[in-house]
């Protein structure tokens, strides 16, 4: 398998390209990361695996048509974690994730059926899905996003499976729970307020704090890809949800408890725009047709992260 890597340095991309060749039963013969480098981007992510033969990175970007037309012939496989993903700079100017989450997706189509590519992966988010307010979004509930981005992302998934169903490309696409782990920037909710918390400032919690998300470890979000892409079906849709749910006012409390300290330390904000209330995805499709659960109980990804957090940062 020759697997070509958007956003390969990013949070997710990198552990899935770290799972990807550290596995010595994956027959792989070529590992090629195209990453731009922005804010959310760092080759430090990559550095267990920089040295690996079957490793190739390019700095690019995916709306770049003649880059990629260039380097993606000789690959069999595209999975596109490229994406521009901070809700609030979306609400601020969406201008940058149309460009990167629908124009760069659409490149990487076309790209990719000029070049023969065999499958095309493409990573989304339960965000689509809008606020569920009672139960579970299935794979076939009605879209409704909220924000910029999750539109972009939603926009970005009608446009890979336009591929589809117009030109017989392989497209599937997974839609991803919160993930959390190690190496996630300091922008997302967890590394924040554990950035925040060990530097004595005050947990910033927006409007009342019983906003509802569920959690995924980012390894098991990767192994749930993995399982897509080797036994999903084409032209499907899989949530991969986590077991572990919670309010963010609970998941801050949580993270304080840990570092003996209280609730006085939370600082409630003014809401977001188009902030959803509740998360929570169905993930019985990926249980049932390909026997996928997630393996790491929230308790022992959230003492593993913080510790790696804890390492890691300046105090």
């Amino acid at each position: 398998m020759r697997v070509f890597i958007t956003g390969g340095a990013g949070f997710i991309g990198s552990e899935y390209v770290r799972q990807l060749l550290l596995d010595k039963k994956n027959e792989i013969e070529r590992v090629t990361v195209l990453d731009k480098l922005t804010y959310a981007g760092d080759l430090e992510n990559l550095q267990d695996v920089r040295n690996i033969s079957k490793f190739v990175f390019i700095h690019g970007d995916i709306c770049d048509t003649e880059l990629v037309s260039q380097i993606l012939p000789g690959h069999d496989t595209v999975i596109n974690f490229a994406a521009e993903s901070h809700v609030d700079k979306s609400i601020l100017n969406s201008s940058p994730f149309v460009t990167t989450n629908v124009l760069g997706t659409q490149n990487l189509l076309d790209a990719a059926l000029k070049s023969g590519i065999v499958k095309f992966l493409q990573v989304s988010t339960d965000e689509v899905y809008g606020s569920i307010e009672f139960g579970e979004a299935k794979e076939d509930t009605i879209l409704n996003p909220s924000s910029p981005y999750s539109a972009s992302k939603a926009a970005a998934e009608f446009m890979a499976l336009s591929y589809f169903y117009t030109h017989g490309l392989d497209v599937r696409i997974t839609r991803s729970s919160n993930n959390y782990g190690p190496r996630q920037h300091l922008e997302k909710l967890i590394p924040l307020f554990i950035n925040n918390i060990i530097h004595n400032k005050k947990v910033p919690l927006y409007g009342d704090g019983l906003n509802v998300r569920n959690w995924i470890h980012v390894s098991d979000n990767c192994r749930g890809i993995q399982a897509v892409l080797d036994n999903g079906a084409p032209g499907n849709i899989y949530n991969l949800g986590g077991s572990y749910s919670s309010t963010n006012l609970e998941l801050a409390i949580k993270l304080l408890n840990y570092f003996g300290k209280d609730e006085n330390e939370i600082e409630y904000v003014p809401d977001r725009k188009g902030h959803d209330r509740r998360y929570s995805i169905s993930s019985e499709k990926v249980k049932q047709e390909l026997s996928f659960t997630d393996e790491i109980g929230f308790s022992d990804g959230f003492n593993e992260t913080i510790s790696w957090y804890a390492s890691h940062l300046k105090y």
